[in-house]
């Protein structure tokens, strides 16, 4: 038999289980026989996780079926998930994501922008990030919008004659701006976003959390486009054809009747979306009608029978998995545990030595665990009970680990938008180009955090 890291992940993730499954953990701290074994379990699934045992879906897929096999926890509480806003908001946001591309709206779009704003290599770069803002509310998924901004970005790139290199560092920059350009609005990665809002005691809506993560990714695209413009720079300045670039844009033709009726769907979208704490109407179910209406006759036919398979079903079992390990983790004691044994006996009460706390720790074990959902699973239920007896508001304590996560990485695997953008077949960029800039942007996570402890506190969350 070969070994490879699959492999070697594979029989370490069944170690751990073994270890983990018959070890005096009681000894460290109290825990019930279901909150050991759902520890044994999450750690066995976090380990294949980060060593890509499998893709993440099917290993997702085992452990919700051992959850339930074991006595670990009851289907009702593996599967809480499906009756929450969150997926379906998630099911909601791929069908208006495949809405916009299928249409053609989200290219003109990005064509129109580019040919208004594009002069030079740093007004390319500042477009990226300001496309991946504007986009982030009419396209609720990161991977869709950044491929898209590419295809427009590569054909202004091609009009420039521009180098592979050069092709190469608009890729990873597009690719960049992902992270922090996605968690400004709540619908701006409706896989990750929602998921962060659950840990909501009331929930969150569409404007408070755009008030709450405003500032902080204000700092954190700023930061990132600053590293971006000084790590990356062309090898030549730029000189734009724009009769080519034109050519592609006129390509598209007319404004299309599907077009048309994507916007008017878009603006009733976002109206609800804003106006959630007015109307009450709930923000998943307002994004999977508007989603759903687009395939009816008359109002809409943009989307057809096949636009289901813009919907991936390893995407749902992966974060059902996700939000898994929180909700059985606390049922189970599991999370208690992990907070009483592995942070600090009390809550240090300056909000920025907190800050750096959770900033520090969420670090360390992203760095090992590489997987985005697979931490926030375990460091937002630990920290929320851990902080459980301040009155520190729980979605500010989630919102800092998140970004903590998502904004940190070192290779690509750290990061699912840096990762699906790696490859010659997708933006051309390597680890190479992703150490570039993870390792200064290490220093901007805690610069981050800092931030909205500040930030949190004036709002009166700390």
């Amino acid at each position: 038999m070969k070994l490879n890291k699959k492999t070697v992940g594979l029989f370490a993730g069944l170690v751990v289980l073994a270890i983990v499954w018959v070890a005096p953990l009681s000894a460290l701290g109290e825990i019930s026989a279901q909150g050991q074994h759902c520890l044994a379990l999450t750690l066995m699934t976090v380990v294949w996780w980060a060593c890509g045992v499998a893709q993440p879906a099917y290993v997702s897929a085992i452990y919700l079926s051992l959850l339930i096999l074991t006595g670990t926890s009851d289907a009702e509480t593996v599967f809480a998930s499906w009756t929450k806003m969150q997926m379906w908001m998630v099911i909601g946001a791929y069908l208006i994501a495949a809405a916009v591309k299928e249409s053609g709206l989200g290219e003109r779009i990005a064509y129109w922008f580019a040919i208004k704003f594009v002069r030079d290599w740093k007004s390319l770069v500042i477009s990226i990030f300001a496309l991946t803002f504007i986009l982030s509310l009419i396209i609720p998924h990161p991977f869709p919008r950044a491929f898209m901004i590419l295809a427009v970005m590569i054909a202004i790139c091609d009009a420039a004659k521009m180098s592979k290199a050069d092709k190469v560092k608009v890729g990873f920059l597009t690719f960049a701006a992902a992270a922090p350009g996605s968690m400004f609005f709540l619908t701006g990665d409706a896989t990750l976003n929602p998921l962060v809002a659950s840990y909501a005691k009331d929930g969150v809506s569409f404007i408070q959390w755009f008030f709450y993560m405003s500032v902080p990714m204000l700092i954190a695209t700023l930061c990132t486009l600053f590293l971006g413009l000084r790590l990356f720079k062309p090898e030549r300045e730029m000189t734009i054809d724009f009769d080519e670039v034109r050519e592609r844009q006129e390509a598209l033709g007319p404004v299309s009747t599907k077009e048309k009726r994507v916007v008017v769907w878009l603006v009733i979208a976002i109206a609800l979306w804003l106006t959630e704490s007015i109307t009450g109407f709930n923000i998943g179910f307002v994004t999977l009608i508007v989603g759903a209406a687009m395939a009816l006759p008359v109002i809409g036919e943009v989307l057809t029978p096949s636009t289901w398979n813009s919907v991936p079903i390893n995407t749902l079992v992966f974060l059902t998995a996700a939000m898994g390990i929180g909700t059985v983790g606390s049922a189970t004691g599991m999370n208690q545990w992990i907070a009483n044994v592995v942070l600090p006996s009390s809550v240090p009460s300056n909000i920025f030595v907190l800050a750096l706390l959770i900033a520090a720790i969420t670090v360390i074990i992203h760095m090992f665990m590489g997987s985005v959902m697979a931490v926030l699973g375990i460091c937002v239920p630990a920290f929320l009970a851990f902080t459980s007896g301040t009155s520190i508001s729980p979605i500010a304590v989630s919102m800092m680990v998140f970004s903590a996560i998502n904004i940190h990485y070192i290779l690509p695997f750290h990061n699912l938008a840096i990762l699906v953008g790696e490859g010659e077949d997708a933006a051309g960029y390597s680890s190479k180009e992703a150490m570039r800039m993870g390792i200064p942007l290490t220093v901007v996570v805690f610069i981050v955090v800092l931030v909205e402890a500040a930030w949190f506190h004036m709002l009166g969350l700390m």
